[in-house]
């Protein structure tokens, strides 16, 4: 089928062919890292205690083993793996979008249901440190607002678990309006968290076809598919929120490339407001967003709409008593009264790292490798017009981003699931990779041993 190149393809794709020894350097050295954070953090875990997670750099502990989802993702793997690029450049853009949605939905399950319904998927929210503890705490939201900041220091009163205490107070209430409308229980919390936190891989596969061409996104719809970080999506929180900050990037997309910016610029300033209640970390995707906006040529013209959208979610939270800098103030104590005071900057600053090659995959690193390469080439414009140039810088702005969590020293172990609404913007990196079938393998084998070899926390 004859496909017309959608317009923002500004001079068509540019996947450069040769670099396949520097690729493979690249893969090396990220395989050495994780190795080095496995020996290293090993060693510290067991002569100190300082890291507190089971398997470093992953929480996590060894485990081999099997479970009903292990048929399945291998089905899906290979189906990805033989079929995902051919579907990718053949398939209409609108049944494309939903066969990544459904790709990566059959993925996320498949590799939860690998440790089996009830510990991967009905039992993952519902455990001491999760939002589910304190729904009954929920009876009267604005009261329970009014007195959230209350409750995050460890000494105070009827303490928070720690991940309502590391959180906003948007996070919770997810779970709590879920339970208000009838979808109560950790199963129903697991099946929302995969089925909307697999939409992200549509939301980032709109935005890049927006900025960088239609080409480049199909290229790399496959690998937003068979990804690692699926692992932790399913079913981590962070999934949802990783699919909300993608969603409010992609109408940003919409907005700064579109003739009528004004509602899909109020709708990504909704989201981008609401995200911040989701998770303090991620005021970090203004990076990104800045990234969509030089990207763009409507974007003076969306500005306006796009704040009006912002202002609404902190409006409405502080209304209701929720004071967001003094919870974020308090958190931070928090955060050093537990194991955040613990656990070794000078190990995690770069552990981190090697969480995030494990949750992205070796397809990925070489990926990046590619994209920077694209970005130094001598003579490039600040605001490139080439596609693959264009597709690097949004990219890169999600590793800075990420970078920058790291050197912050608020993100000490558990970024497999804590930067995977940063990860999900790397991948789409793989589509300057020539050869994607023999990558997808990687990723795919990456991901299922992982997944079989360990019980991750999350």
């Amino acid at each position: 089928m004859k496909r017309t190149p959608d317009r923002t393809d500004l001079h068509g794709p540019r996947v450069r062919p040769g670099g396949t020894a520097a690729d493979a350097c690249a893969v090396a050295a990220a395989a050495l890292l994780v190795l080095a954070a496995a020996l290293i953090g090993t060693h510290l875990q067991n002569r100190y205690g300082v890291l507190r997670v089971g398997w470093p750099p992953l929480v996590g502990d060894w485990m081999p083993h099997a479970g009903p989802g292990t048929p399945a993702a291998l089905v899906v793997a290979v189906a990805v793996v033989a079929y995902g690029p051919t579907l990718a450049a053949r398939l209409p853009w609108r049944p494309l979008l939903l066969a990544v949605w459904g790709g990566a939905l059959a993925w996320t399950w498949s590799l939860a249901l690998v440790d089996g319904w009830q510990r991967g998927v009905a039992g993952r929210l519902t455990t001491r440190h999760e939002y589910l503890q304190v729904i009954d705490r929920f009876h009267d939201i604005p009261a329970t607002l009014r007195d959230f900041h209350a409750h995050i220091l460890i000494g105070a009163p009827d303490n928070w678990p720690a991940h309502v205490a590391g959180h906003p107070p948007g996070a919770t209430l997810t779970f709590v309006l879920l339970d208000r409308i009838g979808l109560g229980g950790g199963a129903w919390a697991g099946a929302f968290v995969i089925t909307v936190g697999s939409t992200a891989a549509v939301a980032v596969l709109v935005t890049v076809r927006r900025l960088a061409g239609e080409d480049l996104a199909r290229r790399a719809a496959p690998f937003l598919v068979l990804v690692p970080a699926a692992i932790w999506t399913g079913t981590s929180a962070d999934g949802w929120f990783a699919a909300v900050a993608a969603w409010a990037l992609a109408l940003l997309s919409l907005a700064v490339t579109g003739r009528r910016p004004a509602w899909t610029g109020l709708g990504a300033g909704l989201l981008f407001g609401l995200t911040v209640y989701l998770s303090y970390g991620l005021t970090l995707m203004a990076v990104t967003a800045a990234a969509v906006l030089l990207l763009g040529t409507r974007r003076l013209r969306v500005l306006p709409f796009v704040a009006a959208g912002f202002l609404v979610a902190p409006a409405v939270f502080t209304a209701l008593g929720f004071d967001w800098w003094e919870a974020y103030r308090l958190l931070v104590t928090r955060y050093y009264q537990g194991a955040g005071g613990v656990r070794p900057y000078g190990y995690w600053v770069w552990a981190n790292l090697a969480c995030t090659v494990l949750m992205v995959g070796p397809a990925t690193v070489a990926g990046l490798r590619r994209g920077g390469a694209e970005l130094w080439r001598p003579g490039r414009a600040a605001v490139p017009r080439d596609p693959a140039a264009r597709l690097a810088l949004l990219v890169g702005s999600a590793l800075l981003a990420l970078l920058v969590a790291d050197l912050s020293g608020m993100s000490k172990a558990e970024t497999e699931r804590i930067w995977l609404p940063f990860a999900v913007w790397l991948l789409p990196a793989c589509s300057f990779l020539p050869g994607p079938r023999g990558w997808l393998a990687g990723q795919a084998a990456l991901a299922l041993l992982l997944n079989h070899l360990v019980l991750t926390g999350w």
